[in-house]
């Protein structure tokens, strides 16, 4: 056991520069996608209707969907639409229609393909204006930024070295940059719920930073791969815990409002990111920085 924990401490000494540059490159890829798609698209991700304005409507009662979607296609290109499903039985229960154009132009195309009217009965309407969800939207932006840079004091405050805190807030930023860059490349259209979700993986993905950190930097004993090799084994489970709670509400429960199961999904892409950037970005920059000031 001795020799086998020996040589794993041995191989992590040779490799883990190399390993550092495995994030590297992944953020470089999302960083230069992100680009592309912003040139694109005049924006870093695509916004469903409660972000860009528009009409959603919510239909219920047996309808062919998939022929329904491709009638209005043609006339509204922008067209999402998604299912609501009954938690017990799996089936659709209705259908969420949501486009930039408003109710009046929507409503008589739907009811043509249809060949029925629409009512307050089989279905509902709501229209959000566009100057409205903007506004929204920039005050969610504002205060995604808030919350990083007052993260990022906070982490300056706590270490007050400069190489050790910057390695956190760099882990954290990979850990959003990576699944805004995978969301973008699947054509998600985030809702005001996905950007609450970047909100809150900005603190789940900061503990496990914290954790190794401060068990690398200031606890006393033992030498520094094993303080590193303990902080990987609870952070770890702490990130895994976190993603056998995520995942079966995504995966399992189909009757779950899109807007839960878009938080349950950019949670579990931040979480995957964040055993990444925990324990090969900033593992190896704590590792380097210890070894530069002979922290042992």
């Amino acid at each position: 056991m001795d020799n086998i924990e020996s040589n794993s401490k041995d191989w992590y000494d040779r490799y883990y520069k190399i390993l550092f540059l495995i994030p590297i490159i992944l953020l470089i890829i999302s960083l230069a996608y992100l680009g592309y798609f912003f040139n694109k698209h005049g924006d870093f991700m695509l916004k469903d209707v409660s972000l860009s304005g528009g009409s959603s409507i919510t239909l219920q009662g047996d309808i062919d969907i998939n022929k329904l979607e491709s009638q209005l296609k043609s006339k509204f290109p922008d067209l999402s639409v998604r299912s609501l499903t009954d938690i017990t039985t799996g089936k659709p229960v209705s259908f969420i229609l949501e486009s930039s154009s408003t109710p009046e132009q929507l409503k008589p195309e739907i009811e043509k393909a249809l060949g029925y009217k629409l009512t307050d009965k089989n279905s509902s309407t709501e229209f959000i204006g566009p100057s409205l969800s903007n506004s929204f939207y920039k005050q969610l932006l504002f205060a995604l930024l808030i919350s990083f840079i007052l993260m990022s004091i906070t982490i300056f405050v706590i270490f007050r070295t400069f190489l050790p805190s910057l390695a956190v807030i760099f882990a954290v930023f990979g850990d959003i940059v990576m699944p805004l860059a995978l969301i973008d490349f699947l054509g998600i259209r985030l809702s005001a719920a996905g950007i609450a979700a970047f909100l809150m993986l900005i603190g789940y993905s900061v503990d496990t930073d914290i954790l190794l950190t401060t068990r690398a930097i200031r606890t006393k004993g033992n030498t520094l791969n094993s303080r590193i090799f303990r902080a990987f084994k609870t952070g770890s489970f702490m990130t895994l815990t976190a993603l056998v709670a995520i995942l079966p509400a995504f995966f399992i429960v189909s009757g779950l409002p899109d807007s839960f199961r878009q938080i349950f999904f950019i949670l579990a892409l931040g979480l995957f990111a964040d055993l990444i950037n925990t324990w090969l970005t900033n593992a190896s920059i704590i590792k380097w920085y210890c070894e530069r000031k002979k922290i042992q």
